[in-house]
């Protein structure tokens, strides 16, 4: 495994700074936003597509300073029900795919989107229930008429560019646990259907992050090195989910936090050996969003913490057995 960055941590910088910020702690890889939530700060597919020179000079850059690019980030709702807004996150996804055949990158990290509930909707619909039946009905439609045709869609195109998504499951999204990423994944009947794993989503979920890795398993193309503390006292009177600004952080349920701040070396060693397990052997992307942290602080942090905790290099033979 290799030590990485989501870029987007240095946005104060330009390109060169950033990267030679990132070298300068160690790290190995970085991932770049690419369009839409992740912004265009450091590659803009639209750009780099319609200028050869700069697309040289941008893949230059990078190798220049003996990184790679783990994945590209385009993480929006391209099934946002309102059809311009969607439309503009599609156009994002689709240069996305087309930059990342051009530079050598496998992996677009992205969310499933969300629909409305019907064709009338102008707002995204996130169903957690089955009843009243309106909700059943609405979410049967969601899958049926959006979530599965588009997904099938984009992944015929992915394939043609060689390029797989790292869906990144996210509550407020439609595919934001690990079965309903399987389920995307059966139902759409392709492998570019895959995982971006972040623990810091499924911890407050309830969700055990080593035993969703182990039932993942190669579906996994990528992943977060992300943490969250669960504020039990806040739990225990009145649930986990929250929709207070992530500033609160006394109100809040739950926080994200720096690696180490919201679980211990015990569950990152376990953690990250479950990977090894799996065979995943790629980039763990360190992905910064304390709001008690600042940026520099909690990657000095989170570097430091996961040399002592990420698995480098592979076993080799059991010349022991």
């Amino acid at each position: 495994m290799k030590l990485g960055v989501l870029l987007n941590i240095f946005g104060d910088k330009e390109i060169g700074e950033a990267l030679d910020t990132a070298v300068s702690f160690g790290l190995k890889a970085v991932e770049i936003g690419a369009g839409s939530w992740s912004g265009t700060k450091f590659c803009n597919p639209k750009i780099l597509l319609e200028n050869d020179d700069l697309l040289e000079e941008f893949k230059k850059k990078i190798k220049s300073k003996g990184l790679i690019i783990s994945a590209l980030n385009c993480s929006g709702n391209p099934l946002h029900p309102e059809k311009k807004v969607a439309e503009a996150y599609i156009n994002d996804l689709e240069k996305a795919i087309e930059l990342s055949n051009k530079i050598g990158v496998e992996v677009i990290n992205c969310f499933g989107g969300c629909p409305g509930g019907s064709e009338e909707s102008k707002v995204p619909n996130w169903i957690t229930c089955p009843w009243p039946p309106y909700y059943a009905e609405a979410i049967k439609w969601q899958w049926e008429k959006k979530i599965i045709p588009f997904w099938s869609k984009m992944a015929s195109k992915a394939k043609k560019f060689n390029v797989k998504f790292g869906f990144e499951m996210h509550p407020g999204d439609s595919i934001y646990n690990p079965e309903m990423l399987l389920l995307l994944r059966e139902r759409v009947g392709m492998e570019e259907i895959a995982c971006n794993l972040d623990p810091s989503h499924l911890f407050w979920q309830g969700i055990d992050p080593i035993v969703a890795v182990k039932r993942l398993n190669k579906v996994i193309v990528h992943v977060h090195a992300k943490d969250c503390r669960v504020d039990n006292s806040v739990v225990d009177f009145r649930g986990i989910l929250d929709w207070k600004h992530y500033s609160d952080v006394v109100n809040r349920a739950w926080t994200f936090r720096t690696v180490g701040y919201g679980h211990g070396k015990k569950f990152w060693n376990d953690f990250f050996s479950m990977l090894r397990t799996v065979n995943y052997d790629g980039v763990i992307s360190i992905e910064h969003e304390d709001p008690i942290m600042s940026p520099v602080e909690g990657l000095t942090k989170a570097v430091k913490f996961l040399k002592d905790t990420v698995i480098f290099s592979p076993a080799g033979e059991m010349w022991w057995a």
